[in-house]
Protein backbone atom coordinates (compact mmCIF):
# COMPACT_ATOMS: atom_id res chain seq x y z
CA UNK A 1 0.00 0.00 0.00
CA UNK A 2 2.95 2.52 0.87
CA UNK A 3 4.48 1.97 -2.34
CA UNK A 4 0.95 2.57 -4.00
CA UNK A 5 0.26 5.21 -2.63
CA UNK A 6 3.87 6.80 -3.07
CA UNK A 7 3.00 6.73 -6.97
CA UNK A 8 -0.42 7.65 -7.15
CA UNK A 9 1.35 11.20 -5.42
CA UNK A 10 3.40 10.50 -7.98
CA UNK A 11 1.15 10.48 -11.10
CA UNK A 12 0.63 14.30 -11.24
CA UNK A 13 3.75 15.31 -11.52
CA UNK A 14 4.80 12.50 -13.97
CA UNK A 15 2.25 13.80 -15.97
CA UNK A 16 3.31 17.27 -16.14
CA UNK A 17 6.98 15.70 -16.78
CA UNK A 18 5.51 14.17 -19.42
CA UNK A 19 3.98 17.27 -21.09
CA UNK A 20 6.52 19.08 -20.40
CA UNK A 21 9.04 16.78 -22.40
CA UNK A 22 6.49 16.51 -25.20
CA UNK A 23 5.73 19.92 -25.70
CA UNK A 24 8.13 20.25 -28.84
CA UNK A 25 6.67 17.33 -30.39
CA UNK A 26 3.51 18.58 -29.59
CA UNK A 27 4.42 22.05 -31.22
CA UNK A 28 5.72 20.33 -34.20
CA UNK A 29 2.86 18.31 -35.33
CA UNK A 30 0.71 21.07 -34.44
CA UNK A 31 2.56 23.20 -36.76
CA UNK A 32 3.21 20.88 -39.43
CA UNK A 33 -0.73 20.44 -39.72
CA UNK A 34 -1.08 24.22 -39.68
CA UNK A 35 1.37 24.13 -42.82
CA UNK A 36 -1.08 22.07 -44.38
CA UNK A 37 -3.91 24.38 -44.58
CA UNK A 38 -4.42 26.66 -47.06
CA UNK A 39 -3.59 30.51 -45.94
CA UNK A 40 -6.31 32.48 -44.92
CA UNK A 41 -8.29 35.32 -47.11
CA UNK A 42 -6.43 38.20 -46.07
CA UNK A 43 -8.51 41.76 -45.14
CA UNK A 44 -5.81 43.81 -45.60
CA UNK A 45 -6.86 46.21 -48.28
CA UNK A 46 -5.11 46.25 -51.84
CA UNK A 47 -3.23 43.11 -51.11
CA UNK A 48 -4.30 40.88 -54.13
CA UNK A 49 -8.48 40.77 -53.14
CA UNK A 50 -11.13 42.28 -54.04
CA UNK A 51 -11.04 43.85 -50.58
CA UNK A 52 -9.56 47.21 -53.29
CA UNK A 53 -9.39 50.90 -54.06
CA UNK A 54 -10.46 49.73 -57.60
CA UNK A 55 -13.69 47.31 -57.76
CA UNK A 56 -15.69 46.41 -60.94
CA UNK A 57 -18.40 43.78 -61.11
CA UNK A 58 -20.74 42.51 -63.82
CA UNK A 59 -24.31 43.36 -63.74
CA UNK A 60 -24.72 39.95 -61.58
CA UNK A 61 -22.79 41.54 -59.02
CA UNK A 62 -19.83 39.71 -59.91
CA UNK A 63 -16.50 41.02 -59.40
CA UNK A 64 -14.48 41.01 -62.82
CA UNK A 65 -11.63 43.23 -61.62
CA UNK A 66 -10.21 45.05 -58.97
CA UNK A 67 -6.76 46.53 -57.70
CA UNK A 68 -5.52 50.07 -57.97
CA UNK A 69 -2.91 51.83 -59.35
CA UNK A 70 0.13 49.56 -58.78
CA UNK A 71 -1.88 46.12 -60.00
CA UNK A 72 -4.72 45.28 -61.41
CA UNK A 73 -6.21 41.85 -61.54
CA UNK A 74 -9.18 40.94 -64.18
CA UNK A 75 -11.33 37.78 -64.07
CA UNK A 76 -11.05 35.46 -67.51
CA UNK A 77 -14.50 35.76 -69.30
CA UNK A 78 -17.00 33.35 -68.94
CA UNK A 79 -17.53 33.07 -72.47
CA UNK A 80 -13.87 31.02 -72.45
CA UNK A 81 -15.51 28.42 -70.33
CA UNK A 82 -16.55 26.25 -73.45
CA UNK A 83 -13.08 26.56 -74.75
CA UNK A 84 -11.22 25.93 -71.91
CA UNK A 85 -13.08 23.07 -71.03
CA UNK A 86 -12.28 21.43 -74.38
CA UNK A 87 -8.61 22.40 -73.72
CA UNK A 88 -8.25 21.11 -70.56
CA UNK A 89 -9.75 18.05 -71.68
CA UNK A 90 -7.56 17.81 -74.23
CA UNK A 91 -4.02 18.70 -72.00
CA UNK A 92 -4.48 18.25 -68.69
CA UNK A 93 -7.67 15.44 -67.81
CA UNK A 94 -5.31 13.02 -68.15
CA UNK A 95 -3.90 13.26 -64.87
CA UNK A 96 -5.98 16.47 -63.15
CA UNK A 97 -9.08 14.26 -64.26
CA UNK A 98 -12.17 15.73 -66.31
CA UNK A 99 -13.60 17.49 -62.98
CA UNK A 100 -10.27 19.39 -61.85
CA UNK A 101 -9.84 17.27 -58.89
CA UNK A 102 -6.74 15.32 -59.18
CA UNK A 103 -8.78 12.18 -59.61
CA UNK A 104 -7.81 10.52 -63.33
CA UNK A 105 -9.71 7.99 -64.86
CA UNK A 106 -9.58 5.20 -62.60
CA UNK A 107 -7.19 6.78 -60.55
CA UNK A 108 -7.17 7.37 -56.61
CA UNK A 109 -8.00 10.60 -54.96
CA UNK A 110 -5.09 12.51 -54.05
CA UNK A 111 -2.97 11.16 -56.54
CA UNK A 112 -2.76 14.52 -58.58
CA UNK A 113 -3.46 18.70 -57.56
CA UNK A 114 -7.06 19.58 -57.10
CA UNK A 115 -7.36 22.81 -59.03
CA UNK A 116 -10.62 23.60 -58.09
CA UNK A 117 -10.37 26.79 -55.85
CA UNK A 118 -7.21 27.82 -56.67
CA UNK A 119 -8.05 30.80 -58.81
CA UNK A 120 -7.30 32.19 -62.45
CA UNK A 121 -3.82 33.34 -61.60
CA UNK A 122 -2.41 29.61 -60.59
CA UNK A 123 -3.49 28.34 -63.21
CA UNK A 124 -2.45 31.15 -65.90
CA UNK A 125 1.03 30.83 -64.20
CA UNK A 126 1.73 27.24 -64.41
CA UNK A 127 0.43 26.97 -68.05
CA UNK A 128 2.04 30.08 -69.50
CA UNK A 129 5.29 29.43 -67.53
CA UNK A 130 5.73 26.00 -69.60
CA UNK A 131 5.77 24.12 -66.46
CA UNK A 132 2.51 22.55 -67.49
CA UNK A 133 1.32 20.20 -69.66
CA UNK A 134 4.09 18.42 -67.43
CA UNK A 135 6.53 16.76 -69.78
CA UNK A 136 8.32 14.52 -66.46
CA UNK A 137 5.70 13.20 -64.48
CA UNK A 138 8.19 11.46 -62.61
CA UNK A 139 10.36 15.07 -62.30
CA UNK A 140 10.15 15.86 -58.17
CA UNK A 141 10.02 19.46 -59.80
CA UNK A 142 8.40 21.25 -62.68
CA UNK A 143 10.88 23.59 -64.33
CA UNK A 144 9.99 26.55 -66.52
CA UNK A 145 9.90 25.88 -70.47
CA UNK A 146 8.57 26.93 -73.73
CA UNK A 147 4.63 26.74 -73.01
CA UNK A 148 2.76 24.14 -75.20
CA UNK A 149 0.00 26.26 -75.12
CA UNK A 150 -0.31 30.04 -75.90
CA UNK A 151 -1.14 32.78 -73.15
CA UNK A 152 -4.81 33.00 -74.93
CA UNK A 153 -5.33 28.87 -74.47
CA UNK A 154 -3.81 29.17 -70.79
CA UNK A 155 -6.53 32.20 -69.99
CA UNK A 156 -9.19 29.75 -71.40
CA UNK A 157 -8.41 26.85 -69.27
CA UNK A 158 -8.19 29.30 -65.89
CA UNK A 159 -11.56 30.68 -66.75
CA UNK A 160 -13.28 27.63 -66.58
CA UNK A 161 -11.24 25.87 -63.88
CA UNK A 162 -12.61 29.02 -62.17
CA UNK A 163 -16.35 28.35 -62.82
CA UNK A 164 -16.13 25.28 -61.41
CA UNK A 165 -15.84 27.43 -57.54
CA UNK A 166 -14.60 31.10 -58.42
CA UNK A 167 -11.93 32.24 -56.59
CA UNK A 168 -9.05 34.52 -56.21
CA UNK A 169 -6.47 36.02 -57.08
CA UNK A 170 -7.53 36.85 -60.64
CA UNK A 171 -4.77 38.05 -63.28
CA UNK A 172 -3.15 40.61 -62.64
CA UNK A 173 -1.35 43.44 -64.68
CA UNK A 174 0.97 45.60 -63.09
CA UNK A 175 1.29 49.16 -63.65
CA UNK A 176 5.31 49.29 -63.50
CA UNK A 177 5.37 53.12 -64.09
CA UNK A 178 4.08 53.40 -60.56
CA UNK A 179 6.89 51.45 -58.44
CA UNK A 180 9.77 52.11 -57.24
CA UNK A 181 12.60 50.31 -57.87
CA UNK A 182 14.47 50.89 -54.67
CA UNK A 183 11.86 49.73 -52.62
CA UNK A 184 11.74 46.91 -54.31
CA UNK A 185 15.50 46.12 -54.36
CA UNK A 186 15.09 46.10 -50.37
CA UNK A 187 11.94 44.04 -50.38
CA UNK A 188 13.57 41.70 -52.56
CA UNK A 189 16.77 41.11 -50.50
CA UNK A 190 14.14 40.64 -47.16
CA UNK A 191 11.86 38.29 -49.04
CA UNK A 192 13.16 36.81 -51.86
CA UNK A 193 17.18 36.72 -51.67
CA UNK A 194 17.24 33.56 -49.47
CA UNK A 195 15.53 31.21 -51.87
CA UNK A 196 16.83 33.20 -55.49
CA UNK A 197 20.06 34.66 -54.27
CA UNK A 198 20.67 38.19 -54.22
CA UNK A 199 21.57 37.88 -58.49
CA UNK A 200 18.43 36.25 -59.04
CA UNK A 201 19.79 33.38 -60.50
CA UNK A 202 18.18 30.68 -58.50
CA UNK A 203 19.58 27.68 -56.09
CA UNK A 204 19.45 24.00 -55.08
CA UNK A 205 17.02 23.52 -52.69
CA UNK A 206 16.03 19.78 -50.51
CA UNK A 207 15.00 17.05 -51.59
CA UNK A 208 15.91 17.30 -55.37
CA UNK A 209 14.03 20.92 -55.31
CA UNK A 210 15.41 24.17 -56.50
CA UNK A 211 14.13 27.61 -56.78
CA UNK A 212 14.02 28.96 -60.12
CA UNK A 213 16.12 31.69 -62.19
CA UNK A 214 14.07 34.94 -61.98
CA UNK A 215 16.07 36.24 -65.38
CA UNK A 216 13.37 36.30 -68.63
CA UNK A 217 10.09 36.09 -66.67
CA UNK A 218 7.21 38.83 -68.03
CA UNK A 219 6.10 41.11 -64.65
CA UNK A 220 2.85 39.40 -64.77
CA UNK A 221 4.34 36.37 -64.14
CA UNK A 222 6.71 37.58 -61.35
CA UNK A 223 3.21 38.62 -59.70
CA UNK A 224 1.04 35.23 -60.18
CA UNK A 225 4.26 33.61 -58.42
CA UNK A 226 4.19 36.30 -55.28
CA UNK A 227 0.67 36.36 -54.96
CA UNK A 228 0.14 32.84 -55.35
CA UNK A 229 3.26 30.45 -54.08
CA UNK A 230 4.00 27.91 -56.70
CA UNK A 231 5.62 24.58 -55.71
CA UNK A 232 7.74 25.42 -52.35
CA UNK A 233 7.30 29.37 -52.53
CA UNK A 234 5.52 30.49 -49.55
CA UNK A 235 2.04 32.46 -50.75
CA UNK A 236 2.58 36.24 -50.18
CA UNK A 237 -1.12 37.40 -49.57
CA UNK A 238 -1.60 39.29 -46.59
CA UNK A 239 1.42 40.23 -45.63
CA UNK A 240 2.82 42.27 -48.86
CA UNK A 241 1.04 45.26 -50.47
CA UNK A 242 -0.33 45.66 -54.46
CA UNK A 243 2.52 48.64 -54.03
CA UNK A 244 5.04 46.43 -52.74
CA UNK A 245 4.55 43.53 -55.23
CA UNK A 246 4.89 45.98 -57.69
CA UNK A 247 8.04 47.33 -56.62
CA UNK A 248 9.83 44.06 -55.71
CA UNK A 249 8.63 43.30 -59.98
CA UNK A 250 10.09 45.68 -61.28
CA UNK A 251 13.28 45.32 -59.06
CA UNK A 252 13.33 42.02 -60.55
CA UNK A 253 12.51 42.64 -64.25
CA UNK A 254 14.84 46.14 -64.31
CA UNK A 255 18.11 45.50 -62.03
CA UNK A 256 17.94 41.56 -62.20
CA UNK A 257 16.79 41.31 -65.96
CA UNK A 258 19.86 44.05 -66.70
CA UNK A 259 22.04 44.61 -64.07
CA UNK A 260 24.14 47.71 -63.66
CA UNK A 261 27.76 46.38 -63.35
CA UNK A 262 29.73 49.51 -62.01
CA UNK A 263 32.89 47.96 -61.29
CA UNK A 264 33.45 46.71 -64.69
CA UNK A 265 32.80 43.26 -66.44
CA UNK A 266 29.94 41.37 -64.69
CA UNK A 267 30.90 37.70 -64.69
CA UNK A 268 27.42 36.50 -65.91
CA UNK A 269 25.96 37.56 -62.71
CA UNK A 270 27.56 34.46 -60.76
CA UNK A 271 27.17 36.13 -57.49
CA UNK A 272 29.44 38.28 -54.93
CA UNK A 273 30.96 35.51 -53.36
CA UNK A 274 31.88 33.67 -57.14
CA UNK A 275 33.01 37.07 -58.82
CA UNK A 276 35.40 38.42 -55.86
CA UNK A 277 36.99 34.82 -55.96
CA UNK A 278 37.34 34.65 -59.98
CA UNK A 279 38.51 38.56 -59.52
CA UNK A 280 40.90 37.29 -56.39
CA UNK A 281 42.34 34.27 -58.83
CA UNK A 282 42.79 36.64 -61.91
CA UNK A 283 43.97 39.60 -59.66
CA UNK A 284 46.96 37.23 -57.66
CA UNK A 285 47.84 35.93 -60.70
CA UNK A 286 48.44 38.99 -62.99
CA UNK A 287 50.22 40.25 -59.24
CA UNK A 288 52.61 36.92 -59.61
CA UNK A 289 53.57 37.25 -63.37
CA UNK A 290 54.59 40.20 -62.79
CA UNK A 291 56.56 39.77 -59.83
CA UNK A 292 58.65 36.80 -61.67
CA UNK A 293 58.51 38.98 -64.70
CA UNK A 294 60.32 41.57 -62.40
CA UNK A 295 62.60 39.21 -60.34
CA UNK A 296 63.54 37.67 -63.79
CA UNK A 297 65.04 40.70 -65.56
CA UNK A 298 66.81 41.58 -62.36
Amino acid sequence: MGVTSTLLRRVPLLLAAGLVASAPLLLFVGSANANNLNPPPTTRKNAGTPNSTIVVKNKAGVVIKYGNKYITYKAPSSKLDTLGRALFLENCASCHGTEADGVPANGTSGAYPDLVGLGPATIDFWIDSGRMPAKDLAAVEAPRRVPALTPAQAVAIAAWVNSLSASYPDIPTPHLKNANVAEGAALYALNCAACHTIEGDGDALAESTFSPSLRHIPAFQVVEAIRTGPANMPRFTGNLSDQQVSDITKYVTTEIEHPNNPGGLGLGGLGPVAEGFVGLLIGLGLLMLICYWIGDRS
